[in-house]
């Protein structure tokens, strides 16, 4: 093999890795499977797909190594290949971010219709449970907070939350967390619990990042009371 060869060939495999990430529903699916695995029906429900069209996407990641797969039973559940994936994940995240006006100009409109509000960071949110300022509700569904959870957080699903509004202390201050710094859960709970009269705040971040800091997790089963 001549120096030319071997060089198209690194390259090609490196481009194949790169279109994984090309199309906007993998990126989605991507986030999504870094709150844990799911089965193709539950990533079509989450992403907006239909289950033909998440299995052609997640037959692209796979072959391209991005994501991995098990079977229980005859069901095949799907999780990101390792932690190599989302370190490329947040690194493309960022790159947009800093490099696409667009970017900041959608969070900033959205998230300041729903929630009106600066976020609370991880470092600010660990001082006030801390202290024993807030109370931090998770608003992911039940699985993802059983998966594993900030330590001492509250699991209220925001499908849930309307009906769940009396395990919430009034005179406490209250954090929303959901999946990530995109993730429209957190806000969408913010907005109600304010809109209840609870001084609620969104964390700027979701579980991810914040385990992935080295921040106090728990792993561990819920009771519901749904």
């Amino acid at each position: 093999m001549k120096g030319r060869e071997f060089k198209d060939g690194v390259f090609e495999h490196f481009a194949r890795v790169a279109a994984a990430f090309s199309s906007p529903k993998r990126i989605e699916i991507i986030d999504v499977l870094a709150q844990g695995e799911r089965n193709v029906e539950r990533l079509a429900s989450e992403t907006g797909l239909s289950v033909a069209n998440t299995s052609r996407h997640l037959h692209v990641l796979k072959n391209s190594g991005l994501v991995s797969s098990r079977k229980q039973g005859l069901q095949v559940f799907y999780r990101l290949a390792d932690r190599e994936v989302l370190a490329v994940y947040r690194a493309l995240r960022h790159l947009a971010e800093e490099r696409l006006a667009e970017v900041d100009r959608l969070v900033r409109d959205y998230f300041n219709s729903v929630d009106g509000m600066e976020p609370v960071d991880r470092w600010e949110l660990l001082d006030r449970v801390r202290s024993g300022e807030v109370v931090v509700v998770d608003v992911r569904p039940e699985e993802e907070y059983a998966a594993g959870h900030i330590a001492g957080a509250q699991s209220i699903p925001l499908p849930l939350l309307e009906r769940r509004l009396s395990e919430i202390p009034l005179e406490r201050q209250v954090v929303a967390y959901c999946r990530g710094p995109y993730c429209v859960l957190a806000a969408e709970a913010v907005r109600i619990l304010r809109g209840r009269g609870y001084r609620a705040f969104r964390l700027a971040e979701g579980y991810p990042e914040w385990r992935d800091g080295g921040f106090p997790v728990e792993v561990a089963p819920i009771s519901s009371s749904s």
